[in-house]
């Protein structure tokens, strides 16, 4: 029986770079989006570029009842999972007062609750199986809070200390647990949050989804518990510890104000 890769959010940006890198290596995948075409085109071509085999589950994972069916139809297959990505996640920006809440709930469902589901759900599947290793995504932005953009910058935070705790929890049930914290990185993470990057730095600074995805990937062998792809990303992140958080929430709103034209 292949043991799989499940990845969420796996039909675009740094998700489907981290499937193809997992392929290349001969990894066997469960890719888990929201659409259904893509994810079926993707699944036919990584499958016939790397000879892996490729499932595809189509879930909205901000919705409780969808994830409920996605974990249960993961137990009633008996499929072996060795490797949970847990990807998928959407921002917002502006005044939070602003915000239309269906859109703030919707984000922390996504951001939050699916997450944490996921790892209880499918950590649990692992244990039963004997061990395993989760992927949880994150972001440099989880070190600081965001003004114009705080229930993203929160969601962030509550990855990354989530993950710290569950590897302190789960190491002794034969599960490694990593946080993944990149940088700015060329998706359409930033279109779809109405904020345009290039006022900030012109893209200079951001990595590519494919090299986030070849450094995790490559990381992921020695399962540390923090993932910072990028010499000038784990520079930042090193310079935040040394800011007051006044500093940090200032440093934050100035740049969220810069990128939305406030």
């Amino acid at each position: 029986m292949p043991r799989f890769a499940l990845i969420t959010g796996a039909s675009s940006g740094i998700g489907l770079a981290l499937a193809e890198a997992l392929a290349r290596r001969g990894q066997a995948l469960i890719l888990v989006a929201r659409q259904r075409d893509a994810l079926d085109s993707i699944a036919c071509e990584l499958s016939q570029r790397f000879g892996v085999e490729v499932l595809f589950r189509v879930c909205d994972l901000s919705e409780p009842l969808q994830l409920s069916g996605l974990l249960h139809e993961l137990e009633q297959n008996g499929l072996h999972i060795e490797l949970l990505v847990n990807n998928a996640g959407i921002g917002s920006s502006g005044a939070f007062l602003d915000q239309d809440w269906s859109r703030e709930q919707e984000l922390l469902e996504l951001n939050v609750l699916a997450l944490a589901r996921l790892c209880h759900g499918i950590g649990a599947l692992m244990a039963r199986q004997g061990g395993g290793q989760i992927l949880n995504v994150a972001s440099v932005v989880g070190l600081l809070p965001g003004p114009w953009m705080s229930s993203y910058y929160a969601s962030k935070a509550f990855v990354l200390h989530f993950s710290e705790g569950l590897r302190e929890e789960l190491k002794g049930r034969g599960i490694k647990v990593s946080v993944l914290c990149p940088g700015p990185t060329r998706t359409a993470f930033f279109r779809n949050a109405s904020m345009d990057i290039a006022k900030i730095d012109g893209g200079k600074l951001m990595m590519s989804a494919e090299e986030v995805a070849f450094l995790t990937v490559k990381a992921l062998r020695r399962a540390p518990a923090i993932i910072i792809p990028g010499w000038r990303n784990r520079l930042m992140a090193a310079g935040l510890s040394f800011l007051p958080r006044w500093a940090m929430r200032k440093l934050a709103g100035r740049l969220n104000r810069t990128a939305l034209s406030l």
